[in-house]
């Protein structure tokens, strides 16, 4: 288990494997939604949510002990494995730069927001929180529909 933020992988060295790979993913025959498990991306997600609401528990509380533990947990969560990766990457094509700057966004506001914590000043807390928020909030917006429909079959 990597605690890596979300990064696609670089093209040194590995680019040509990556690309094949990636490709071979993408254009695999599909399977029927039935048979399809949920990516871990899924439970990475469902981690973040779970830390999200645990800060703001934590900020009604201006517990900032408990906002600065978890603010590197939002800001560096752990990745998909590798395959996974290839996968959403080679799905979201032109796109995956937008979900690659939605996760810097969230990674640099959870960690000003553990800063924030550190100097206890909940205002600027509140507006890191919030930074985080609403990155997810693009993100899902962009992204989630889709994921869905392609990647477990739901309808759009």
């Amino acid at each position: 288990m990597t605690t890596e933020p979300f990064c696609p992988p670089t093209t040194s060295g590995t680019g040509a494997a990556t690309t094949l790979l990636a490709l071979s993913l993408f254009l695999a025959p599909s399977v029927g939604a039935a048979d399809r498990k949920p990516l871990e991306l899924r439970k990475i997600m469902q981690e973040l949510g779970e830390q999200m609401q645990l800060v703001a528990g934590a900020i009604s509380r201006e517990d900032w002990e408990a906002v600065i533990e978890a603010a590197p947990k939002i800001a560096k969560h752990r990745a998909p494995p590798f395959t996974e990766k290839a996968r959403i990457m080679a799905f979201l094509g032109s796109h995956a730069s937008e979900f690659r700057a939605a996760d810097r966004v969230t990674h640099d506001a959870a960690m000003q927001m553990g800063g924030a914590a550190q100097r206890r000043d909940g205002e600027a807390v509140i507006q890191a929180y919030a930074d985080v928020q609403q990155a997810c909030l693009a993100c899902h917006q962009a992204h989630r529909q889709s994921f869905r429909a392609h990647f477990y079959g739901d309808a759009p």
